[in-house]
This record gives structure tokens, sequence and C-alpha cells, in this order.
């Protein structure tokens, strides 16, 4: 697939990203260099590929969801500038 001037200044002007004419030129190649590229992928022969999600297959571990206070709420109201029965107190905001 060619990419040619217009095609870089609309893509351009679509991400928002202002160009010059010589950075348009040589966005012309690039572009045309990664299409070009994008379409051998297609003739690659996937047929009996299952799809992954990585390299080498692993499991993720996976830990039990469990609420729980983190086991020392004591110490971390204590960092609190104003604090009420274990609660943060903070100032009205809306009224």
């Amino acid at each position: 697939m060619q990419v040619d001037e217009a095609t870089v200044r609309h893509i351009a002007r679509l991400a928002r990203i202002r160009i010059t004419d010589e950075e348009a030129k040589a966005l012309e190649g690039e572009l045309t260099a990664i299409l070009q590229w994008v379409e051998q992928l297609s003739e690659v022969d996937t047929t009996g590929v299952e799809p992954m999600t990585r390299v080498v297959e692993m499991t993720m571990k996976k830990r039990q969801d469990v609420v729980d206070d983190g086991g020392y709420p004591d110490e971390i109201i204590e960092n609190a500038p104003m604090k009420e029965n274990h609660f943060f107190v903070v100032p009205k905001v809306v009224e």
C-alpha cells in the first residue's frame, strides 16, 4: 500500500499533530514501509495456530478475594490530622 502526502496530512490532522512539508515527505516513506510490512504478515499461514496472550504458557497466580482491614487500622488512623472513632474527619466541601 502506498501512502501519499494527502493521507499523511489527514492522519496528522486526526492525531492533532502539526507537521512540516519535509516531515510529511519523510512520513510518507515511513508509513508506506510500515503498511507493507503489515501486508507481509497476512501472507503467513496461521492455520491451526491457537491465539495466545504470551510466548510462554503460564497460569496467573491468584489470591483469595477477602475483605479485611489490613491488620493494623489503629496505625493507619494515627496518621490522620483529624480523626473521630476510627474514621478520618475531612472538611465539608459541598453545602
